[in-house]
């Protein structure tokens, strides 16, 4: 199910998986499996992932990690069609999503001869796109009135929806505020004035689709079928330049 009216449907490249995850959502939608424990499920898949690539097993690796991706467009889905949003899932995750990017790139460098210091700086360079995307997503499906459960600004406990416990929602609010507010803080600086641009056209938000989270890791699960692995860190590192040219371009041809 699309986060976004029909009529502001793009092309997502990170969303390879949603069919899939659809169909999964469809079929867990009468039973007593939520969200959570779809979410459970992808968190687990990506350490099992992260076990095979500490072993060598570098396919199996690359295609744990598209299911992951797979079930991380499911556990939404499944919110959807149960009709029960959840600031706790919502964070949980993201909060899972950047435990498996960090834990993955540790993995990497152990594995090859790659800096320390160029694993943590790809580290903060794959959230950082990841976070533009999202930032540009988020605006887009605020100003359309699509799914909210996504603020633009995560600087407020939300108040708990129905079926949440407020304690939780705050817990797991604190969680995410310590681990992301500083990628949030940076790129909504770098580009302060897209919040009051209409809403983004298809063909931008293809483009910047490309720094989805799903399509990052679609980039790294093809190369380690192609046995890159010693590449992947520097790859991301140079892949950040398009944080300045989708900001140019926002902001030059996308101008409030």
């Amino acid at each position: 199910m699309s986060k976004l009216p029909e009529k502001h449907q793009f092309l997502d490249l990170s969303d390879y998986g949603r069919s899939l995850g659809h169909f999964i959502a469809i079929k867990l939608k009468d039973t007593s499996l939520t969200p959570i424990h779809v979410t459970t499920m992808f968190l687990i898949t990506g350490f099992i992932a992260i076990g095979l690539l500490l072993k060598g097993y570098l396919i199996a690796s690359a295609f744990l990690l598209l299911l992951k991706s797979i079930l991380d467009a499911a556990d939404g889905d499944l919110a959807r069609l149960k009709k029960k949003p959840s600031y706790v899932g919502r964070y949980y995750d993201s909060i899972s999503d950047l435990i498996l990017n960090f834990c993955f790139l540790l993995t990497l460098w152990y594995i090859t001869d790659i800096s320390f210091i160029y694993m943590i700086i790809s580290f903060l360079a794959i959230q950082l796109q990841g976070t533009l995307y999202n930032y540009y997503y988020v605006i887009l499906r605020n100003s359309v009135k699509g799914d909210s459960t996504s603020r633009i600004f995560e600087n407020i406990t939300p108040k708990a929806l129905n079926g949440e416990s407020q304690l939780a929602v705050n817990f797991f609010y604190n969680i995410y505020y310590l681990l992301y507010i500083p990628f949030d803080k940076t790129i909504y600086y770098m580009d302060q004035n897209a919040v009051k641009s209409k809403p983004f056209p298809k063909w931008f938000m293809t483009l910047v689709s490309v720094y989805g989270l799903g399509f990052q890791l679609f980039i790294i699960a093809l190369m380690l079928v192609l046995k890159l692995q010693a590449f992947i860190i520097p790859f991301f590192i140079g892949y950040s330049v398009l944080i300045i040219v989708f900001i140019f371009i926002r902001r030059v041809f996308l101008k409030s």
